[in-house]
């Protein structure tokens, strides 16, 4: 009987403490509508910033994913030493096991080896494709927590950067992979957050992606506004699969940015109603999208336009959201970093960094 008198006085308590969360939520969500600007909470991670990158550093180039062929792999290595960098090979980077450069052992073991070398300053992955999801779980995240040190890379990269960004806090470059274009707007991009670090840095849309003919590279407002948080994302399809995973990056109050490459509409429409089911997009500060090259349905195809698709997933979430910013799978792309407050402003289309991502 005792026992009984108790938890009911325990359950009691609860609804009470529930009723009062409640009363709270609910005022603060009414001083989110009064608010400008949708800010992300504090946050209680330590940072950590990797050291630049300065002329004459050894950086190691590894395939955590997909093989590379010959000519990207020489192009990532000239791309490299072009920025007066030295280039350290990992020991398996050229290994080629189907779709993938090599087991997952040995993209691994490239990967623990250059956080743990002194002499390595930065990693600098030679492409994406497929296969950094599948070393999420082996990592280890202590080890790059004592080491902490540049990742650079997109699309697959993904992976790698959010889950050691969420288990150890330290900040990545979504940035050119090796044998990307270094473009000018590309480079002058990259250099200024990696090499030649600011206290405030405004990423502009690229002006020659704007005069592309292709309307995908058209940007447009979904929702207006600015959107204040701690940058995270990447490819789209990276993030749907790394959905209810442990190493999925937590979304709430972050500015989140998204790209995509060669998905019809119909399968952005999947992935972004996966994020909104497993990430709680509407607790995001914003939204910032790249250029989904290749996204668009075919004329005879029955289907929403990737704008239409973009809309209806993404236009009620309350927060303010725009496509058409300059990264993704397209030649100039700018660099952001994984973890580095920002603000989105979609009357001016900027990105403004609010700190430095390298020391």
């Amino acid at each position: 009987m005792i026992t009984l008198l108790a938890g009911i006085q325990n359950l009691s308590k609860t609804m009470k403490r529930r009723k009062f969360t409640g009363m709270i939520a609910t005022g603060l969500g009414t001083l989110a509508i009064v608010s400008p600007v949708h800010a992300a909470p504090t946050t209680l991670k330590k940072i950590k910033k990797p050291a630049r990158l300065k002329r004459g550093d050894k950086v190691g180039l590894i395939t955590p994913g997909s093989y590379i062929g010959e000519e990207g792999f020489q192009e990532a290595i000239n791309n490299i030493e072009s920025l007066g960098l030295k280039v350290e090979l990992g020991k398996h980077v050229r290994a080629k096991r189907g779709y993938t450069a090599g087991t997952d052992e040995e993209r691994l073991s490239d990967l623990h080896t250059m956080f743990s070398r002194e002499d390595i300053s930065a990693i600098w992955c030679a492409r994406g494709g497929y296969g950094c999801s599948r070393l999420l779980p082996n990592i280890d995240y202590k080890l790059i927590q004592k080491n902490p040190k540049l990742l650079i890379g997109y699309s697959d990269i993904t992976a790698l950067l959010n889950a050691i960004f969420e288990q150890t806090g330290l900040v990545g470059i979504h940035g050119p992979v090796g044998a990307s274009k270094q473009t000018d707007y590309t480079l002058k991009h990259f250099q200024s957050i990696v090499m030649n670090p600011e206290n405030q840095f405004t990423i502009k849309l690229s002006q020659a992606n704007q005069e592309e003919e292709d309307p995908l590279f058209k940007p447009f407002v979904i929702r207006p506004g600015r959107a204040e948080g701690d940058l995270v994302g990447g490819n789209l399809s990276l993030l749907a699969a790394m959905a209810g995973t442990d190493y999925q990056p937590k979304v709430k109050g972050r500015l989140v940015f998204i790209e995509d490459v060669g998905e019809k509409p119909y399968r952005v429409d999947r992935m972004l109603t996966q994020l909104r089911q497993a990430y709680a997009l509407d607790e995001a500060a914003g939204l910032a999208l790249g250029i989904f090259a290749g996204c668009e349905a075919d004329e005879d195809d029955d289907s929403l336009s990737l704008r239409e698709c973009l809309e209806d997933r993404l236009g009620g979430l309350g927060i303010p959201v725009m496509y058409g910013f300059s990264f993704g799978h397209i030649s100039n792309q700018c660099s952001l970093p994984v973890g580095v407050k920002a603000i989105m402003d979609t009357t001016a289309q900027t990105i403004t960094l609010m700190e430095s991502a390298v020391e």
